[in-house]
């Protein structure tokens, strides 16, 4: 989309395909940027978590086979996956402010006309619909961040991490008492739409207001990013930590209730661990950016993590909310794997390519966890051999995120090895 008569209208190139700046906007438009990046990110996740909490009313109303039931749990992750993947290349043609309000689109269509439908596999279809908005975002937001506000990444990231987590609490929280408030659980799926509908308001207040689109010839691609070390251990890390957050959202409420707790006791804690999201990403951005080296946090992570693993190997129950807090804290990994998009590039595009290759790759090994893990319940017949499965993953998140923590940045790595294949792969 070429320039408005907006102040961004002095770009000499694309934000997504090379290094030019764009001029800084008004402060109004900033404000209202920054209001459409919080409001977009708590739709990110609202597809997703709505539906865990009502899925037996879904699958009896729809009449949903158990390979439907199935299929709708795992389309997030294949969502997630393609339609990341393909963010970079939508965000260079349409330019990234319209892929958000096309986005926004997808969620709201998907999310209200899904809870009208009454076949079960146009139910999925526009379920899909709506998690493709929801991948879109994933990859676009850190774009956005990187491009409107390079000098306020963390502040920002802080904005976007923090919404989002706001966001996937009140669709868990709030769906089974709206359900119950209504008695129509299509009523409480389908009220989500309203999130996307406000979201886009912004965006489209400020569409004339994006930088032009110039030569992308010199946009990073997938390849480009994975034929680097600097790529692949952006993408291990993101793949093992959502790999320990899936496994821990799907199964911890089951293994607790396994040791002999409460039902709803067990349910709590679950959303104990879920809330310490917010915080989190309330803290942690402003701290990861004010560092030029992450690696003590990383190590910080990993230390939460193992310690709140043992607590729940000895003794799970006796201090259940200590392991909780412990391994809540170690889930700042995922706060970390996001901010890592922006810290690690110079460029909006550096930082697409990045945030894309991780995301795309990295949720297809998320959704592998949750079934390994149970598979190894299933053959152990108890916790501890899946629980080891986990501590596997903190260890490896732990050593990837020992190099993924020094202060490089994607755009220099792929230069130098252009210049020299001679350079060691730990450099790459």
């Amino acid at each position: 989309m070429p320039a408005g008569p907006g102040p961004c209208s002095s770009v000499t190139s694309d934000p997504l395909a090379g290094p030019a700046t764009p001029a800084r906007p008004p402060r109004a438009i900033l404000l209202l940027l920054a209001a459409g990046i919080a409001l977009a990110a708590l739709n990110l996740r609202t597809a997703i978590t709505s539906v865990g909490p009502l899925l037996d009313e879904i699958t009896t109303g729809l009449g949903m086979s158990a390979v439907g039931a199935g299929l709708l749990t795992t389309l997030p992750v294949l969502c997630f996956a393609l339609f990341g993947g393909l963010t970079p290349a939508l965000a260079r043609r349409l330019g990234p402010h319209r892929l958000l309000v096309c986005a926004l689109t997808a969620v709201v269509v998907g999310l209200a006309v899904r809870a009208l439908v009454p076949d079960p596999w146009l139910f999925l279809v526009l379920s899909a619909v709506a998690l493709s908005g929801g991948a879109i975002g994933n990859v676009i937001l850190p774009v956005l961040v990187k491009q409107h506000f390079p000098e306020r990444v963390g502040l920002m990231t802080t904005v976007y991490t923090t919404a989002m987590a706001l966001g996937t609490t009140i669709a868990a929280a709030a769906t089974v008492p709206m359900e119950q408030a209504t008695g129509e659980w299509r009523t409480a799926l389908g009220v989500y739409a309203l999130f996307g509908i406000v979201a886009a308001v912004p965006w489209l207040l400020v569409l004339r207001h994006e930088p032009a689109r110039g030569d992308s010839s010199h946009a990073l691609g997938f390849r480009q990013v994975l034929s680097t070390g600097l790529g692949w251990q952006s993408v291990i890390y993101f793949g093992t930590q959502s790999s320990i957050a899936y496994i821990l959202f799907g199964w911890y409420a089951q293994m607790l209730r396994d040791q002999g707790m409460e039902a709803q006791d067990a349910g709590l804690a679950l959303s104990y661990l879920a809330f310490l999201g917010i915080p989190m990403s309330l803290l942690l951005p402003m701290l990861l950016t004010r560092l030029r080296d992450q690696r003590p946090f990383v190590v910080m992570f990993a230390a939460f993590y193992l310690t709140g693993l043992a607590g729940l190997w000895i003794a799970p129950l006796s201090g259940v909310w200590v392991w909780t807090t412990l391994v809540g804290v170690g889930m700042g990994t995922f706060v970390f794997a996001l901010t890592a998009f922006a810290l690690r590039t110079r460029t909006g595009g550096g930082t697409a390519a990045l945030s894309a290759a991780s995301q795309s790759l990295g949720y297809l090994m998320g959704g592998a966890g949750p079934f390994l893990f149970g598979l190894l319940h299933e053959i152990s017949g108890g916790w501890h051999v899946p629980l080891l499965l986990v501590v596997f993953l903190v260890v490896t998140n732990l050593a990837v995120g020992m190099w993924l923590g020094r202060p490089r940045y994607l755009e220099d790595v792929i230069a130098a090895r252009g210049l020299s294949r001679e350079a060691s792969p730990t450099d790459r």
